[in-house]
């Protein structure tokens, strides 16, 4: 069974504008107590910050997301840590994932262009120290994203041809 911690996170976690009335409401606990919750999780690092998905594709904005997996060569001491924590600092970076499999990291990044996309992975990924390879894949549609279906029913504007 979940604990008062657990069910106010899962509510968050499901939308972040859930106020702590509106959950207090919906658990049978008090507001205070959902308050004293959030707080305590913010304060030991439980809650790391609050963001909106964003459907990109629905506004002016012109940009591209790739996922580059990279091999590493672990560094003694520090595993796999130090290139993750170098990767973490470029601004274009999204998300680095530890990985099992063929590719030791998995960074989700964004750039405005493949080009500049590419040229992060030639001038900035692949030049770090321990890095061995990478391989990188661009993403050309978002169906899903975190738990939330993107464009559920978008109309195929493809015209079928005969031969």
């Amino acid at each position: 069974m979940m604990n008062l911690k657990e069910k106010v996170l899962r509510f968050l976690e499901d939308d972040c504008r859930f106020s702590a009335k509106n959950i207090s409401d919906a658990l049978g606990a008090t507001e205070q107590q959902v308050a004293d919750v959030i707080a305590e999780c913010i304060d030991d690092g439980t809650i790391l910050g609050y963001k909106a998905l964003i459907n990109w594709d629905k506004t002016e904005r012109e940009y591209v997301s790739a996922m580059i997996e990279i091999k590493v060569q672990p560094e003694k001491g520090e595993g796999f840590d130090s290139v993750a924590r170098h990767i973490c600092a470029f601004e274009e970076v999204v998300s680095v994932f530890l990985m099992s499999g063929g590719f030791d990291l998995a960074v989700m990044l964004e750039g405005k262009s493949m080009r500049e996309v590419a040229l992060f992975v030639v001038e900035k990924l692949a030049v770090i120290d321990g890095v061995t390879g990478t391989a990188t894949h661009f993403v050309l549609n978002k169906y899903k994203d975190k738990g939330v279906i993107f464009d559920e029913r978008e109309k195929d504007t493809r015209v079928m041809t005969e031969f």
